[in-house]
């Protein structure tokens, strides 16, 4: 790739096509940056934020990253991995999760030790062959780019490598995992492996945190006679300490906390039995910390 970037921008690879394109383009949209509304376009420059897009193949960009052609990039862990690219993890961040396993015919196999030997074929050589060597298991691995579950059917491999979401793809072709997790995978914000950070990336990384809190988070209020407080903040504390208010009617307060999503619905009900009343939670597209 040659670079035609602007100078004194940041220079940010994300994925062109699939759920990681998609996702990234959320997140960074939630972020405050401009992205593209072409499908087809390649590159997109948001000059007022300071950043220049490239809209890449996901298992391009580590090597762009890698080189300094790009200053940072979005990519699966996986891709990453496999890559072999001196590129490294700045941030995980949150969506396009997935497990990596080996898979045989069921019954046949039940631990990583059984693969000596054998053929594995997968899309992911990089990260089945890192995986062995570190167990010091010899077996032949295979590329196969695409589906491979047929890759057995066909008598070109004994197992496989690959993603596994629900698992029914592999049972309807009467193949089951087995042994653990090779890798467990999600979406990563990437850097240059031992290069001094580009200029811009802390503000860049900075808000991509500020909506990965937003996204875990609600913000909740409520309003409750003061001889009750110490019991409500002990519920919920928030990330510092909530905000508390005096209402117009004597012996009341207002309280204002950030609370985690998962179980806000639970903590409303212990709130309620504490004596608080009028309890609202809203949504927070993003923040500070």
């Amino acid at each position: 790739m040659t670079s035609t970037a602007t100078p004194d921008l940041l220079r940010v690879a994300v994925p062109n096509k699939g759920a990681l394109s998609t996702a990234a383009a959320g997140i960074l949209t939630e972020s405050g940056y401009q992205q593209r509304t072409d499908s087809k376009r390649l590159t997109l420059i948001d000059a007022e934020n300071g950043v220049e897009f490239f809209y890449l193949r996901p298992r391009d960009i580590a090597l762009y990253v890698a080189d300094g052609t790009l200053d940072i990039g979005i990519t699966g862990r996986d891709l990453l991995r496999d890559s072999g690219a001196q590129a490294e993890e700045a941030l995980p961040l949150g969506f396009g999760r997935s497990r990596f396993y080996f898979a045989g015919p069921a019954g046949r196999y039940s631990d990583v030790a059984d693969l000596q030997g054998l053929r594995i074929a997968t899309s992911y050589v990089g990260v089945v062959e890192a995986y062995l060597a570190e167990r010091g298991i010899d077996a032949t691995v295979t590329r196969l780019d695409g589906a491979v579950e047929t890759s057995i059917q066909l008598g070109v491999a004994d197992v496989i490598a690959d993603v596994v979401e629900t698992g029914s793809t592999l049972r309807q072709a009467g193949l089951e995992t087995f042994g653990d997790v090779v890798l467990e995978s999600e979406a990563v914000l990437i850097t240059r492996a031992g290069a001094t950070p580009p200029a811009g990336l802390t503000i860049f990384k900075r808000r991509i945190e500020g909506v990965l809190v937003a996204r875990s988070y609600v913000m909740m209020d409520y309003d409750i006679a003061e001889e009750h407080v110490a019991a409500a903040v002990a519920l919920a504390p928030g990330i510092e300490s909530p905000t508390i208010s005096p209402l117009r009617r004597d012996g009341w307060v207002a309280v204002r906390v950030m609370v985690p999503r998962a179980g806000a619905q639970r903590l409303m009900d212990d709130l309620y039995d504490t004596g608080a009343r009028g309890i609202l939670t809203t949504e927070i597209h993003a923040c500070r910390l």
